[in-house]
């Protein structure tokens, strides 16, 4: 949902929005969290990670901006990087993996386009997870896959995290 438009990209980079924004060539659209089950799987997903960074050779954020595009911006719940931090605060290569924890004003069509972002920067797999049901896909740039036995998983590095186990 846009609340604002023909915003300055000079002026989306010097400003802090409470939760951040996406910034879409120009257009600021507001990013659905604040509630009990997305809050809780954010923070039981991405303690999971970081809690494996060295064993994985990882680094995992939450809502930390991606530029996706020159003039193209997105937030996801989670990022996760290989190897060192990036240079910037700002990442501008693309992660190796990006999660996104569904909130119940999510529509499909904008979390495609959301999804589809990540994939043509680079990014190897996106993880889409429903917190209420724990239902949840993987996307690459091969396909979709749906996770029929709750356990979400990259390969090079082998990362495995089982739904169940964050409770």
């Amino acid at each position: 949902m846009p609340i604002e438009t023909a915003v300055p990209l000079s002026e989306y980079l010097n400003t802090s929005y409470r939760p951040d924004c996406d910034y879409l060539e120009g257009e600021l659209l507001e990013r659905n969290v604040g509630e009990w089950d997305h809050s809780r799987l954010q923070m039981l997903l991405g303690r999971y990670l970081s809690n494996r960074e060295s064993q994985w050779g990882i680094l995992v954020v939450t809502e930390q901006r991606l530029q996706v595009k020159p003039k193209r911006f997105r937030v996801p719940d989670i990022t996760v990087l290989k190897g060192s931090r990036p240079a910037g605060g700002i990442v501008t290569e693309p992660p190796f993996l990006c999660i996104e924890i569904l909130s119940p004003d999510d529509r499909m069509a904008e979390m495609q386009e959301r999804i589809d972002d990540y994939l043509a920067f680079g990014v190897r797999y996106v993880w889409v997870v429903n917190p209420r049901t724990r239902h949840a896909n993987i996307y690459t740039a091969d396909g979709i896959r749906e996770v029929r036995d709750g356990v979400l998983t990259t390969a090079d590095p082998d990362i495995s995290v089982s739904l169940s186990d964050l409770e």
